[in-house]
């Protein structure tokens, strides 16, 4: 009996000077609490990752794979490095960007596409240790940093009734209501009001409890086939694992360097803002400056590379990591503890067969309201801020295309700053942004598929 209360001590002693929990005024019980609250929020990553890039093409149950794995390698490095209650994951604007906008768009196979992500991985990986990303992520005007996570959550919430069946295309109207003679599309409906309910009644995991719901749902009416098996051995990452550094000749190509360039700025901003924002609810922020940012970006950078390695898209800080921190996560290991739940997570990979399109759909658009409230923090009232933020928000939905909503904004803001009398505020970085992006649109524009 002694030996057992022993070993608890020591653990508990361990979990202390690792993460120094009671110092951050909380308990390991707390913690563990949050980790799981957290995994539950975001556990939806799981079965819609593989449902995007599965569209591009690429193995569903070795995405499913990479996904789980890459988030419990963001998830701990995170915890351990950083010691923040802030999980990782793979991210839904980049699989959206790579899917509709590269792959899709451009016309661009997914493996030579992957050769792209792992070179930004490796950009990225390497901005982040000699710190490049703080000056850079410094230089950008908060407002434009709220577009775009706007942006990005409205061409999700499209990508998600497109694929609910709700928007259908239309010759003479380029976008059309979807019929409701299709039994799916009722099933997307049914899933909305599920995930609202939840969302409104402030449950935990909503978005993943509204799945399950859903796929209940689907199964219960028959609009979607029983799985043979619930629990088995996680899929092998064999059709996507090291694709990417297969394919890296296709850099030899000048056009596969916009697809370069666009996965590093859309990865350079994306965990930023969500970060900053993390912080403050969490208590983390000292005289408004994040204490280990450095070791954050690092642990988010190490997590995009792996997962470009095994095969998914660049990773990025989840906002649902608040729904931990609301119940108590202050260290890291509540990210710890998130990515333990990933790893067990490997075991369930048939239900992939259950998640359906109609299945995922209501969490897109969930998921896209979310990331569109960042909009109330942009200063309507100034034209030369209001104009480059709506420009770069509808910029993403209505070109189908999450680069063009950035280089939009980011064309617009130093110009219309200077004309405001306001060039002052205007960084030198960007500046050269502009120029960069000019470059860039130039590149896109005579992409395949453009």
């Amino acid at each position: 009996m002694e030996n057992f209360e022993d070993n608890d001590q020591k653990e508990a002693s361990v979990l202390e000077r690792t993460f120094h929990i009671s110092a951050q005024g909380s308990t390991v019980k707390r913690e563990i609490m949050a980790g799981l609250t957290t995994f539950i929020s975001m556990a939806y990553i799981l079965f819609v990752n593989p449902s995007i890039l599965g569209a591009a093409g690429m193995d569903k149950g070795a995405v499913f794979t990479a996904t789980a794995l890459s988030a419990v390698i963001g998830c701990v490095l995170m915890g351990v490095l950083a010691n923040y209650p802030i999980s990782i994951a793979a991210g839904l604007g980049d699989n959206a960007f790579f899917t509709f906008s590269v792959v899709l768009g451009m016309g661009i196979p997914w493996q030579k596409a992957m050769a792209g992500v792992f070179v930004a991985s490796v950009l990225f990986t390497i901005l982040s240790f000699f710190k490049i990303r703080e000056v850079v992520i410094d230089a950008i005007p908060q407002d434009l940093k709220y577009a775009m996570a706007a942006g990005i959550g409205i061409f999700i919430a499209f990508v998600g009734l497109q694929g609910g069946g709700l928007v259908v295309a239309d010759k003479s109207s380029l976008v059309a209501i979807g019929p409701f003679t299709e039994p799916t599309t009722w099933l997307t409906i049914a899933g909305i009001f599920i995930i609202g309910i939840l969302m409104a009644r402030k449950v935990p995991g909503s978005i993943f409890i509204g799945i399950f719901a859903t796929a209940i749902l689907g199964l219960v009416t028959s609009l979607i086939k029983m799985p043979t098996h619930l629990i088995s051995f996680a899929p092998s990452m064999k059709p996507t694992f090291g694709v990417g550094i297969k394919n890296l000749a296709s850099l030899a190509d000048i056009q596969m360097w916009a697809v370069v360039l666009i996965f590093l700025l859309v990865a350079f901003f994306d965990t930023a803002g969500t970060l900053i924002g993390l912080a403050q609810q969490a208590g983390i922020m000292k005289n408004n400056k994040m204490p280990r940012i450095g070791k954050a970006l690092m642990a988010d950078s190490v997590s995009m590379l792996a997962g470009a390695v095994m095969g998914t898209t660049p990773t990025s800080a989840y906002v649902e990591s608040s729904a931990g921190i609301a119940v108590g996560g202050k260290t890291g290991l509540t990210a710890v503890t998130t990515g333990f739940f990933f790893l067990v997570s490997l075991l369930f990979s048939p239900l992939l067969t259950v998640v359906t399109d109609q299945v995922t759909a209501p969490a897109l658009i969930v998921v896209g309201v979310l990331m569109a409230s960042s909009m109330r923090e942009i200063h309507w009232d100034e034209f030369e801020i209001a104009f480059p933020a709506f420009i770069t928000v509808i910029g993403m939905p209505l070109t189908y295309n999450i680069s063009y909503g950035i280089a939009f904004g980011f064309l617009t803001y130093p110009i219309l700053m200077t004309a405001a009398g306001r060039h002052k505020e205007v960084n030198y970085i960007m500046w050269i942004m502009l120029f960069v992006f000019v470059l860039l649109l130039y590149i896109l524009n005579i992409l395949p598929g453009n």
